[in-house]
């Protein structure tokens, strides 16, 4: 992100660091593939001897702004159950790659990798994925097996993403082009990416904030990025087929999802078989963790942690 310090969008991403910070999170720079990856992400601390018993949670970002601007709304309240690892993916937040391949299914190689170079030897953890996040999940749930993934929660994520979804995508959001959705460049196309995104965005923000998160969130490692989007193999029969996981998986949806919309959540439930089960949150959109972070984040819980049913 840009270094300079003027507008709201260094003030939030330094509120949002301070979150992580409070949930007792520390960062770190994991070295992967002898140098030519790196990952950055916040994690549970080193040898806490009183975090021991607790179970591994990853949590995984969409597309968009970095890890702590996406999570801020949970990592409070997971934290008290859980050991958090919460990267950012290649190209965002200041994790990189010389590597060529943009795939999801690379992203989740690096997740996976990440998650042997901070977890203890044989520990198992769950994922939780939202959005892109969700198609990085899956994968990492199907890479390293029920062996080494407890349990899968895929937020908003349409793991049977098609050339037809992304028309209709593109037809709501007046835009020729997924990328030009994705990442917007003018204050217009990031005033219509949050009507996409919120059921109740913001009525009145200014041009001159947009400007400002644009230029911070939106600027760095673009050609990367639209290479990510372009990189996808959701809809791809010659390389991507999607199949029930051995893990327990939770689908949540926002009931008033523009990105994906609803339907899309039953269909994805049916496809992952009788170990999945669908959660919708009525009055929310693609973003149900930051519109109602509560029921967000009790679902979460419910799912994660065994009976009794946990209550925030």
């Amino acid at each position: 992100m840009p270094s300079s310090t003027l507008g709201i969008a260094p003030l939030l991403d330094a509120f949002f660091r301070r979150r992580f910070a409070a949930a007792g999170l520390v960062q770190e720079t994991v070295p992967l593939d002898g140098g030519a990856t790196t990952v950055h992400c916040w994690r549970f601390p080193p040898g806490a001897a009183s975090e021991e018993d607790l179970p591994v949670l990853v949590l995984l970002h969409g597309f968009g702004p970095p890890a702590t601007w996406q999570w801020f709304r949970q990592v409070g309240a997971l934290s008290r159950r859980f050991r958090l690892v919460v990267p950012n993916l290649l190209f965002f937040g200041g994790s990189r790659t010389s590597g060529k391949e943009r795939s999801e299914a690379r992203q989740a190689e690096a997740v996976a990798q990440l998650i042997r170079a901070v977890v203890p030897s044989g520990g198992r953890v769950s994922v939780v994925g939202t959005s892109y996040g969700g198609f990085v999940a899956y994968h990492v749930a199907r890479l390293l097996g029920a062996d080494a993934v407890e349990r899968v929660v895929i937020a908003s994520s349409d793991l049977l993403k098609g050339d037809a979804d992304d028309r209709a995508l593109l037809r709501r959001g007046g835009a020729d082009r997924v990328e030009d959705v994705m990442l917007p460049r003018t204050p217009e196309k990031m005033r219509r990416l949050m009507e996409l995104a919120y059921h109740r965005p913001r009525r009145f923000a200014p041009g001159f904030v947009l400007r400002d998160l644009i230029q911070y969130l939106y600027t760095d490692n673009i050609e990367e990025k639209k290479e990510l989007i372009q990189a996808i193999t959701l809809g791809d029969k010659d390389k991507f087929q999607l199949t029930p996981l051995p893990q327990q998986v939770l689908v949540l949806w926002g009931e008033n999802d523009q990105i994906f919309p609803i339907e899309k959540a039953f269909q994805v439930t049916r496809q992952l078989g009788a170990t999945a089960r669908l959660e919708i949150l009525k009055n929310t959109g693609h973003m149900p963790q930051e519109e109602d972070a509560k029921r967000f984040n009790e679902a979460l819980l419910n799912f994660l942690l065994p009976a009794p049913i946990s209550s925030l």
